[in-house]
């Protein structure tokens, strides 16, 4: 009898408890997932590589107490990073119960009384972080709770600096704001981070689908001064990726990784490549991704990433550095896109360039002409005549760059203390400023129907005449006729990640490069 009791016991067991699923293999980005304490129901993470997405199911009563029930997917991370990512509800959510969350997770184990701190967006539109300061102790959350529209956060962050972690959020478009941040005294430097999903409810499976997922790792100090008004201080290479973002359906997509630097890149007129430059060179790349291959350039072989393309398709300028000449040497060339030997249109240097006139005839460009305060300019391809548009003599202006129709020349300066995006008339005249509010926004590009205009915009707090490395930057877009700036998306970046102009030819996409170390 006692036999017959005890697998009677068995079985009972087995109706309400699963086996913790786990699974080694990579899931996108991760490395493993695995349901974590007791779940009557195995969750499990999906990849779709064509749109690097997940989708992340999983039971669990709770997050809470001295013990976690979810499903978490996850990879082991050291030192300092950002964790950056668009969070929703997916599938059948009718009678969910409000405290289902879903979120990024930073743990010291698997074990589910682990040390731990996540970001919780929950079904009800409640928001927090918490924590579990040691092993085995109950979870923590902030004295407030924070309440936003039902399904309306999108975008979460959170960001490791030694012990402290800060999470951060935003609804589609606005600025990220914080949440809150805690230090974790006891927590150890390596750490298993990744996304989660709790039903609240033991009986059902949770999901959620996860989206744009970026895992940075930011370098020390960061900053370093403008290049171009003075020699930037030495700094570690990070590691690069070129990304593709629709701007329909907000989906970001990485087609190349590199572990050295690479800049700039600009949409070819066929929609079927990009151009960017790498260590003074340029070379194209399909934009599915696969092997970049070069592009001939002649004796130009000190490229930097001011460089473009003719409205028409045919031409190329750039800006390489002319050994032996003052500023560096940056000089503008054009070549034919196809490949050739550049031509040489400015002799005084250093000159960048920006733009150009949709007639193919005409570029503008910024430059020092005998002082070290800088200037917008437009040259004739032919003639050679220089022609000066601003007269300069406080802050910095930069980023010229035509409108399709030939009406407007728009740019960035900041003349009041904040770098803002202006525009004037092809002539110099007209200024005037179409952005107004505290970020330090740089290199207007209007797309090619005319109708948008994306720009990067920094921290408040740098220089505002600097547009520095490796920094937490937005990507923003606004009517090209004015208007409030929306954000497109939030990235680790900064110089490079857009100079040049980086429109698809069909105005629906852009291309744009952000910064993480090493793969």
């Amino acid at each position: 009898m006692k036999l017959k009791r005890f697998l009677l016991l068995l079985v009972l067991l087995g109706l309400f408890y699963q086996p913790s699923f786990s699974q080694n293999s990579p899931i996108g980005v991760f490395d493993s997932q695995q349901d974590i304490g007791y779940v009557k129901h195995a969750g499990s993470s999906t990849y779709d590589p064509a749109t690097q997405s997940y989708i992340i199911k999983g039971s669990g009563a709770n997050i809470w107490f001295n013990e976690d029930q979810f499903h978490y997917t996850y990879k082991k991370i050291s030192g300092d990073f950002i964790l950056t990512a668009d969070f929703d509800f997916y599938g059948d959510t009718v009678g969910a119960i409000g405290h289902r969350k879903v979120g990024w997770m930073v743990r010291e184990s698997v074990a589910p009384d682990a040390v731990s701190m996540n970001g919780c967006k929950h079904i009800d539109g409640l928001i927090a972080l918490q924590w579990r300061p040691m092993k085995g102790a109950y979870m923590q959350d902030p004295q407030g709770e924070i309440f936003a529209a039902k399904r309306g956060l999108q975008t979460m962050q959170l960001e490791r600096r030694g012990k402290t972690l800060i999470m951060r959020m935003a609804n589609p478009g606005e600025p990220l704001q914080e949440v809150g941040e805690h230090e974790l005294i006891d927590l150890k430097d390596t750490v298993l981070a990744g996304i989660y999903v709790c039903s609240h409810d033991s009986n059902t499976l949770a999901a959620g689908r996860v989206w744009n997922v970026r895992i940075d790792h930011p370098i020390e100090n960061p900053y370093q001064p403008n290049p171009l008004l003075a020699k930037p201080a030495p700094q570690a290479e990070m590691g690069c990726r070129l990304e593709i973002m629709d701007l329909v359906n907000g989906n970001r997509k990485i087609i190349y990784e590199s572990k050295g630097r690479f800049e700039a890149p600009n949409w070819m007129p066929d929609g079927k490549k990009l151009l960017y430059n790498d260590h003074g060179s340029l070379f194209t790349i399909p934009i599915e991704g696969g092997e970049p291959e070069k592009l001939n350039t002649g004796s130009a072989a000190k490229i930097n990433n001011d460089h473009g393309i003719s409205f028409d398709g045919k031409m190329l300028a750039i800006s390489n550095s002319r050994a032996g000449m003052p500023g560096g040497g940056s000089a503008v060339y054009v070549l034919p896109l196809t490949g050739g030997e550049p031509r040489l249109l400015t002799e005084q240097t250093p000159s960048y360039w920006h733009g150009w006139n949709p007639n193919n005839k005409e570029v503008c460009f910024v430059a020092q002409r005998g002082s070290r305060i800088y200037n917008l300019y437009k040259q004739d391809i032919n003639s050679g005549k220089e022609i000066q548009l601003t007269f300069n003599t406080k802050g910095h202006v930069d980023g010229p760059e035509y409108s399709p129709d030939g009406k407007w020349i728009y740019y960035n300066a900041n003349p009041t203390g904040t770098m803002q995006i202006w525009r004037m008339k092809p002539d110099g005249s007209g200024k005037e400023q179409i952005t107004f509010d505290e970020y330090h926004s740089w290199f207007p590009h209007i797309s090619p129907d005319g109708k948008w205009i994306v720009f990067i915009s920094f921290p408040i707090d740098i220089d505002p005449n600097s547009h520095p490395t490796y920094q937490r930057v937005m990507l923003r877009v606004m009517p090209a006729s004015g208007g409030a700036p929306r954000v497109l998306a939030y990235l680790f970046g900064g110089q490079g990640t857009l100079n040049a102009p980086s429109w698809s030819p069909d105005s629906k996409r852009i291309a744009f490069v952000s910064n993480s170390d090493k793969p």
